[in-house]
């Protein structure tokens, strides 16, 4: 509940006292969460209406009866880019204390549709205000953050998107113009060369993945068509299965002289390449920037990374949640996560 308080000196108690209802009710019906009787939410909104309320965010924050609770949904594994993402939640403690946020983790298969599903229905039962989540497009996971909806939960999708849901925002980058940056820079980096070009994702059920390769095979169809573009390879994310994978194709296709990453798996991929001694012969593309890929990059066995700044991305979607829990407007172009093409002599 929230003592919140307006120019006026109007405080919730007063519109409480008039409409004849409990502080948590008055609190229900500002922040437009279930519970409340549509003629009680009427007339609570009349009152308002009335008297120009405007709550003041400061003081509701201060009298709410408890912190406000967000899960994340992240990924099991080592990962190395949502490692960044916990980690630098975890250095927000200070920033969120203050603000009476609590950020709590929950870590699932993400690519597997029952069991990411399973974990958002659990936290539907759950005192959480808000959840953030590494989503696979699938339809059961849409319907259980459909669910988290329903009940009055906040839910922001991160870094993978699921667009047919009814989730309030989307945090992460344009997926497909990072997919279509990938070919662009395939393309002019193999040169007048011809030959194959691999691609290698976790899994095309995860949005962020389907749509690098949508725009790689936009730009490579368009722009470089004499390229022939091998069949797709899922990795799950995992670098002993990506090493695997790209060591047979290695020893499959002696002609292949650009490879895409399009998710992580990075150091499994790097592994094959220069066990195969192919490592400076072609052209190799990954995502995100780690201490790997920064060792990767120096080295040259990564030519491109194409990043994301997973501290930006931490901090806007604790922030876009945070925002949706006041019901107040979210600042997008604040909000916004850029794509930034980085190379062994730009690095930060």
């Amino acid at each position: 509940m929230a003592e919140e308080t307006a120019s006026a000196a109007l405080t919730l108690k007063d519109i409480a006292r008039e409409a004849g209802v409990s502080l948590a009710t008055v609190d229900r019906v500002l922040h437009n969460r279930p519970g409340v009787r549509p003629d009680t939410v009427r007339r609570v909104q009349e009152i308002i209406a009335r008297n120009a309320f405007q709550p003041h965010v400061a003081a509701a924050e201060l009298a709410r009866g408890r912190a406000r609770r967000f899960a994340f949904v992240m990924p099991v594994g080592a990962n190395p880019f949502m490692l960044q993402i916990q980690a630098y939640l975890g250095e927000m403690s200070a920033w969120l204390s203050a603000r009476r946020l609590a950020v709590e983790m929950v870590i699932t298969d993400v690519f597997d549709p029952s069991v990411l599903a399973a974990s958002l229905e659990e936290l539907a039962g759950s005192e959480y205000d808000g959840v953030a989540v590494v989503a696979l497009d699938h339809p059961s996971v849409r319907a259980a953050i459909n669910d988290l909806v329903d009940r009055g939960i906040k839910v922001v999708t991160l870094v993978s998107d699921v667009p047919s849901s009814r989730r309030h925002h989307y945090v992460g980058i344009d997926n497909i113009a990072a997919g279509r940056t990938a070919g662009a820079l395939v393309g002019r980096l193999v040169g007048q060369r011809s030959g194959k070009i691999a691609i290698i994702a976790g899994s095309q059920g995860l949005r962020d993945h389907a749509e690098r390769i949508f725009g790689f095979n936009q730009v490579m169809a368009s722009e470089f068509s004499h390229l022939d573009i091998l069949p797709l390879l899922e990795g799950r994310d995992e670098d002993d299965r990506s090493q695997q994978l790209i060591s047979r194709l290695l020893a499959k296709h002696p002609d292949i002289i650009g490879l895409y990453n399009v998710g992580a798996g990075t150091q499994g991929v790097a592994t094959a390449l220069t066990e195969a001694g192919r490592d400076k012969q072609i052209v190799f593309i990954a995502h995100d920037l780690t201490a790997m890929t920064r060792r990767l990059l120096l080295q040259g066995t990564l030519d491109v990374a194409i990043s994301q700044n997973p501290g930006h991305e931490a901090r806007a979607a604790v922030r876009v949640l945070l925002s949706l829990a006041r019901n107040e407007p979210i600042l997008s172009e604040q909000e916004k996560i850029r794509i930034d093409i980085l190379m062994r002599d730009n690095l930060p």
